[in-house]
């Protein structure tokens, strides 16, 4: 039975490049391979041997001058294992060399990239919220916080060994830390590296377990820990304190990260590094000018307000702000006027009025 030309089969062009052989194999491999559902062996086998002859550019260059007879009618010489390249599917161990978005991706993604990892691994981090009031987190505040989580065993101190004695080489890896695991795939069986179940990738285990926290390295229990909150500090911030999480066995804690939550204020708002709040004056003292008291979250402050002031002109007064949370500088206060209109008026009130109204209009034609 005469053999199918191999550009052909790979459904590329005599002209294709060898990155055009790898991408044209690497898709009916994954079509063919016949541990997958639909797979065909002969088509699987039948593109594996023209990509073996292919992807070689002497045996690549004797099939383009001689055809099959020039790479001995079969991939890799005559009668040359047809799956030469991938290490066998037979209970071998699997190698591919297809670069970036190959087999190799399809296994990055079941295994994480072939990637294994060694030794314990950090606590888990720990999140809190706390609420303060607008003056605490314009000012800063140090608070006590009270958390129930996992840390150092008392007994061991995290050793996982009971005292007075020590730790001895795991049986069960040897004291390599990892384990070699097999699993049955699609692809054939693969061998992976693996963190040893026994000791965790520490490669020794206690000669006897601490027997308080029973080899955990760790026991459940309150703590309390001290939060400095810097002055400037806003609502929504979060705050890491770096290894204040959870404890685990003979590894660094995780982080503690505590979200800020900060109360209205009755009277202020927050703008970035401003506060705002408005302050009312009779149409009196907007006309004639006056000083009045302005509630600062520094304490009350006099303000002038100037003869002839309109509603919704602002003040600044400096320094009454909040602090720059990287520098020493505060912000400002702004004030906004609010002059207010009265709604019922006396009949004499309104006579004066009046008689003011008149007296103007006069001024302005004499």
């Amino acid at each position: 039975m005469s053999k199918r030309d191999y550009y052909e089969i790979l459904g590329v062009e005599k002209t294709a490049s060898d990155d055009e052989i790898k991408k044209a194999f690497r898709k009916l491999a994954v079509k063919y391979h016949p541990d997958k559902e639909g797979g065909d062996e002969t088509k699987f086998k039948e593109a594996n041997e023209a990509y073996e002859v292919l992807k070689d550019k002497q045996k690549r260059q004797r099939y383009d001058q001689f055809g099959h007879a020039g790479v001995g009618g079969a991939g890799g010489g005559g009668g040359g294992n047809p799956f030469e390249g991938f290490g066998g599917f037979n209970g071998q161990n699997v190698h591919f060399d297809f670069g970036d978005g190959g087999l190799g991706d399809i296994f990055g993604q079941f295994f994480g990239g072939g990637q294994t990892s060694r030794g314990p691994q950090r606590g888990r981090d720990v999140e809190t919220q706390i609420t303060l009031s607008f003056e605490q987190a314009v000012f800063g505040v140090e608070r006590e916080l009270e958390l129930t989580m996992e840390d150092e065993c008392s007994h061991c101190k995290g050793s996982t060994v009971e005292p007075g004695h020590s730790m001895k080489t795991c049986d069960t890896c040897k004291g390599a830390g990892q384990q070699t695991r097999v699993m049955n795939t699609m692809f054939g069986a693969i061998q992976q590296a693996v963190v040893c179940e026994t000791c965790q990738g520490r490669g020794k285990v206690p000669e006897k377990e601490c027997t308080v926290c029973h080899g955990k390295g760790t026991e459940r229990r309150k703590q309390t820990v001290t939060l400095k909150v810097p002055a400037g500090i806003d609502d929504g911030a979060t705050i890491r304190l770096k290894e204040r999480g959870e404890a685990t066995a003979n590894a660094p804690k995780g982080d503690l990260y505590v979200h800020i939550r900060v109360k209205a204020h009755k009277k202020f708002t927050r703008e970035g590094d401003l506060i705002l709040s408005d302050e009312h004056i009779s149409m009196i003292d907007a006309a004639l000018g006056t000083e009045i008291k302005v509630e600062t979250v520094d304490g009350s402050v006099k303000m002038k307000v100037p003869a002839g002031t309109q509603s919704g002109t602002d003040f600044k007064l400096s320094g009454h702000g909040v602090p720059h949370l990287r520098s020493d500088r505060r912000g400002a206060h702004i004030v906004s006027i609010i002059v207010d209109i009265p709604t019922k008026l006396s009949k004499k009130q309104k006579e004066l009025l009046e008689r003011f109204d008149s007296a103007k209009k006069r001024s302005l034609f004499n």
